[in-house]
């Protein structure tokens, strides 16, 4: 990497600041949080404001936020981010770590289709394809996205007495014992199926968000049951968050 041009580097910095907070800032607040001189702040700002990158606070004197060129290179990024490609690398970076199956799933009416996939490494391991399609209800992804609708969508595909199609002897059948698991999950951040999808694997899904915060997609690892227990469901659920944070940023999404 070559040398980093400081007035950029500074420049950057600024605009970054407006990542926190209400997004809102005086030269006298950037000046304090960067420790750069006023008059180089003054410059750096005004040039900002002439490019629109940030724009005057109407009502607020001496105030500024984002303007309209941040939204526009922030909406083209976004343009350019593919779900599908962004969780295969997330999910290889998880597999790596736990050695374990890891899937990227997204939801489609009441099912879920597999958009991304990294096998584990061990030579007993779950075998499954990207594109496969499942019902939503008897996976740990399709329960953290059930689990991540608005309620009124919740029961437009899941309605008082509907019958659910089992997969294993321990597949949820009744539409009020899901709903109630639902919203377990949904209290805890994240998803446990045990041997619901296939009866000699388990595993553990956590909610992936886009820039708006929406759940898109939910993440998974995959565990034969010879290696499941309690104590390695626990320490996976906290992999399947943190991979899903990390997949979540990458689709622009930032966390509180």
């Amino acid at each position: 990497m070559g040398r980093l041009v400081p007035a950029v580097t500074r420049a950057l910095d600024i605009l970054e600041l407006f990542l926190e907070g209400d997004g809102t800032l005086s030269a006298p607040d950037i000046v304090r949080k960067l420790r750069l001189p006023r008059t180089t702040v003054h410059e750096l700002v005004g040039t900002l404001t002439a490019r629109s990158y940030l724009v005057p606070v109407p009502g607020k004197a001496g105030h500024y936020r984002l303007g309209v060129r941040a939204y526009q290179l922030g909406s083209r990024y976004a343009e350019q981010l593919d779900l599908a490609a962004e969780g295969q690398q997330v999910a290889r970076s998880v597999a790596e770590t736990c050695e374990e199956t890891v899937h990227v799933a997204i939801l489609e009416d009441t099912d879920v289709i597999y958009v991304a996939k990294v096998d584990s490494t061990q030579a007993v391991r779950m075998v499954s394809a990207a594109g496969r399609r499942l019902p939503a209800h008897c996976t740990a992804v399709g329960k953290m996205l059930l689990a991540s609708l608005p309620a009124d969508q919740l029961a437009a595909r899941l309605p008082d007495g509907a019958e659910l199609r089992a997969m294993t002897p321990n597949s949820i059948t009744d539409a009020a014992t899901l709903r109630a698991e639902l919203e377990q999950i949904s209290e805890r951040g994240f998803a446990v199926e045990e041997s619901e999808s296939n009866p000699d694997v388990s595993c553990v899904a956590a909610p992936v968000r886009d820039r708006s915060g929406r759940v898109v997609a939910a993440l998974s690892i995959s565990v034969p049951l010879i290696r499941w227990s309690e104590e390695r469901c626990a320490e996976l659920a906290e992999l399947a968050q943190r991979g899903a944070v990390r997949l979540s940023e990458r689709l622009g999404h930032r966390g509180l």
